[in-house]
């Protein structure tokens, strides 16, 4: 029945011959694309190659010019899009954009609860708020010791540096239990310490079998978590190859996909390239 929760083997995503037309130009072409329970799907690939448009559709945001799309058992074209959004948690920057800068870190968090974007649209009870606080503890973002107020959990979303942001959003994107999670470039424009403390929290997620499917969209090797089982290259709209992660990022691939000469390397799950002067 559409709208209902996945039963252990249901497919999670499964799209067929998927297009997107903007004037004239396909910014996606001919996708064909499944996703299991238990699967973590990293997407990879240049600037204007599709992956935010791709993350759009799957997150049931953007409907598509062609082709079949079915998430969580339910198809587009069959189903409310906004009842199947409120099952699918997003992290990115355009959700910080729509967030009120002076809501608390738990205040964020606990919107995530029903995907709201303020408290006062919803009451929560004491295990929400409880809920909210221990996701945030989970996430390095612990009360101070000699702070009585809360600490960072009640410090204002707005002046908190990116990497706390980007900490509280995956949070609260948790918060709501959903069935399918998208990171959208959660450690764009991120420092070494700040991506490092996000790639940790993301292997966390990725190794806890209790966790959701999820897709994680980047430019970058480097901020592929370990515990991502599956791999996509994406240009020009397209999948080049997409697979078991092992057999999707060669040097090879990676090179053709960005068009420049790059070694690329794997040690104790986490990922590397550098260029082949």
């Amino acid at each position: 029945m559409a709208g209902s929760l996945l039963d252990p083997v249901s497919r999670v995503l499964k799209v067929s011959e998927l297009e997107v037309v903007r004037d004239g130009v396909h910014v996606l072409d001919g996708i064909n694309w499944e996703i299991f329970p238990g699967e973590r799907w990293v997407i990879v690939g240049p600037n204007g190659s599709g992956k935010t448009t791709l993350l759009k559709v799957v997150g049931s945001r953007l409907w598509p010019t062609r082709g079949d799309v079915e998430i969580l058992g339910c198809r587009l074209g069959t189903v409310d899009m906004r009842t199947l959004r409120s099952r699918i948690a997003l992290v990115s920057n355009s959700v910080i954009r729509q967030l009120r800068p002076g809501l608390s870190a738990r205040e964020v968090v606990v919107t995530g609860l029903n995907g709201a974007l303020e408290t006062w649209w919803h009451e929560y009870r004491d295990q929400d708020w409880e809920e909210a606080d221990r996701l945030l503890d989970e996430s390095d973002m612990r009360r101070s010791s000699d702070d009585r107020d809360g600490g960072v959990r009640s410090r204002v979303f707005g002046v908190m540096s990116e990497g706390e942001r980007q900490r509280v959003l995956l949070a609260r994107a948790l918060m709501g239990r959903p069935d399918l999670m998208l990171f959208d470039e959660p450690a764009a424009g991120l420092d070494i310490g700040a991506r490092e403390l996000l790639v940790k929290r993301l292997r966390a997620i990725a190794t806890d079998p209790s966790k959701p499917p999820f897709v994680l969209v980047t430019h970058h090797l480097e901020e592929i978590p370990p515990g991502v089982t599956h791999g996509v290259l994406m240009r020009g709209g397209r999948f080049l190859c997409s697979g078991r992660l092992n057999d999707v990022m060669t040097s090879q691939a990676v090179s053709d996909c960005f068009e420049v000469d790059v070694e690329v390397g794997e040690e104790d799950g986490r990922w590397w390239t550098r260029a082949i002067l």
